[in-house]
């Protein structure tokens, strides 16, 4: 059973979700600040964040940034902000898919769900995967990634990227398959962002960028990962 941590400062909001979510059988927790939300995901036992923008003390994106410090528990940003550039700049702090109030219940509990299973998929077979002879690490226990024994500065985007592609080597992905797995069924940008991901990606593992390993360009199709397991 998946605990759900449900952020928000006005009560009303914080009991429909409550009630929704453990009709479906989720536990949750409640916090009504952005500091009682990093106190309780410190404590462990949180697998999904239900984060409102607008808390009393400090900003949904600045309890996003910092959560992204030190962990990779998914969050569903709430907002009753609509622009566009509002919701890139929620996903680019690491948010795994956003929701604009005044919201339907049941869409908010059906995109808890999209994105527990997308944060499932995110794992890979092993705590730790070696590639290469070492050349390239993957901590998924940490999810962290290691680039001759140095940590790779990977965003939020670029590790699940990374890992989606990693689970199943050989294995060609279109952009629209890894745009549903890393940013959810919801997201209605350009399918080409991948391609900027996957060209930061390879700045931070590959060896020679232009003449990638790892990440591969299908042509016509998208990706795969040709990591070969040592």
């Amino acid at each position: 059973m998946k605990n759900i941590l449900v952020v928000d400062d006005e009560d009303k909001i914080r009991e429909v979700i409550v009630s929704y979510l453990q009709k479906e059988g989720f536990r949750t927790a409640e916090a009504g600040s952005g500091q009682e939300a990093l106190r309780t995901v410190r404590q462990g036992g949180v697998d999904l964040l239900v984060l409102d923008l607008m808390l009393p003390d400090m900003d949904g994106e600045q309890v996003c940034r910092e959560i992204r410090r030190s962990d990779a528990v998914p969050v569903l940003m709430l907002t009753a902000k609509v622009s566009k550039t509002n919701q890139i700049h929620g996903l680019s702090l690491g948010a795994d898919d956003y929701l604009t109030k005044p919201f339907d219940p049941r869409e908010l509990v059906a995109r808890v769900r999209a994105v527990l299973r997308r944060s499932d998929d995110s794992q890979l077979l092993a705590d730790r995967v070696s590639f290469r002879n070492g050349h390239l690490e993957i901590d998924s226990l940490r999810q962290v990634v290691f680039c001759q024994g140095e940590r790779a500065s990977l965003t939020p985007i670029e590790y699940k990227l990374l890992i989606a592609l990693a689970r199943y080597p050989k294995r060609s992905f279109t952009r629209d398959e890894l745009v549903d797995k890393i940013m959810g069924f919801a997201y209605d940008g350009d399918v080409r962002t991948i391609d900027q991901h996957v060209k930061n990606i390879r700045q931070k593992i590959e060896k020679d960028p232009k003449n990638p390993v790892y990440i591969q360009t299908v042509y016509g199709a998208g990706y795969r990962f040709s990591g070969e397991l040592k």
